[in-house]
């Protein structure tokens, strides 16, 4: 497998792509061959070096209207549709936002984002954004980030006007699994949103969820079509099952399988940004393998319903893998 692992990494090295078969025959690693999967990690991280360089980017989100979510998606604890004792409320003020962003930007952080529950956002909490974001253009030095559903072209652009430079927006899983997780929306309304935010001329992140059930075959051709969308900020969140949702009983992914499908992703998209996100602290004390592993951005600070990691923790775990922030 080593062997197999060396021509596969040399041929993108050396301009090639990874096809399909191939990026499957990589995941098929044995987790207890420690000496194959210590060549594959190092292997991605070669290939991060040179098509994405040394630099970590972290960004950070603050939950910005909580709860009540229309839409069905079978991992969420906002869904209306399932209980889970989430906290509930509606678009938070001006002050309460700014504050957040200044903590976050005195930690390290480089880009914020406000998430929003619901299938997307309009009328009035829709200008209050756009005034929230200009504000924040004015008083930070942060990127903007933004997350609000989906939304039109029209909506994009102001956006953009508004100071917004990247939006997110996950496709979340592979086109053929995505009924399993929701039917309220579909697959290509995801696409359509991505569309509308890349015509409007914003940066796209754009990633998904593994573990929730989905087959090998799924998650390696979730990166081959985030891959054909141009993508290249790509948050790889990993299952936290929820109580209350349909995914509460899914059993959790070993720690290795995570792992293994973040260096197969540089191998897919060599010179994107890997995006630790949600789920990560699951990898307990093997998060800084991912460091090593092709991983070179993170998700920092608290997430929308779970407990994130500490800024200053993974700044230091970063340097001391030889990683820039």
């Amino acid at each position: 497998m080593k062997k197999y692992i060396e021509q596969i990494k040399e041929k993108i090295l050396q301009g090639g792509a990874i096809t399909f078969e191939e990026a499957l025959e990589l995941m098929e690693i044995d987790e207890m061959d420690e000496d194959a999967l210590a060549h594959f990690y190092s292997a991605a991280n070669e290939i991060r070096k040179k098509y994405a360089g040394n630099k970590v980017d972290l960004c950070t989100i603050m939950n910005a209207k909580s709860g009540k979510c229309s839409e069905d998606c079978k991992y969420c604890a906002q869904s209306v549709h399932y209980t889970t004792g989430v906290d509930e409320y509606d678009l938070l003020n001006y002050d309460k936002v700014l504050e957040r962003a200044m903590e976050m930007e005195k930690e390290g952080a480089h880009r914020f984002s406000l998430v929003t529950s619901g299938r997307g956002v309009d009328g009035e909490d829709f200008e209050k954004l756009l005034e929230i974001y200009s504000r924040l253009k004015q008083d930070t030095d942060l990127k903007i980030c933004a997350s609000h559903g989906i939304i039109s072209y029209e909506q994009a652009m102001r956006l953009k006007d508004a100071g917004v430079s990247m939006y997110h927006h996950n496709v979340e899983t592979s086109s053929t699994y995505y009924e399993e997780i929701c039917t309220t929306h579909s697959y290509q309304d995801r696409i359509d949103t991505i569309q509308n935010v890349q015509k409007a001329g914003m940066e796209l992140c754009c990633g998904g969820i593994i573990g929730m059930g989905e087959s090998v075959e799924d998650r390696v051709k979730m990166a081959f079509e985030i891959k054909e969308l141009g993508v290249k900020s790509i948050p790889v969140n990993i299952l936290n099952p929820i109580k209350g949702t349909p995914l509460e009983d899914t059993e959790t992914m070993m720690p290795v399988e995570a792992l293994k499908t973040m260096a197969l992703y540089r191998f897919v998209i060599p010179d994107c940004y890997i995006r630790y996100a949600g789920g990560r602290m699951l990898l307990g004390d093997l998060q800084e393998v991912g460091f090593r592993a092709g991983v070179n951005a993170a998700l920092v600070g608290n997430y929308l319903t779970t407990i994130g990691s500490k800024i200053e923790d993974d700044i230091r775990i970063i340097r001391c893998e030889g990683l820039e922030v």
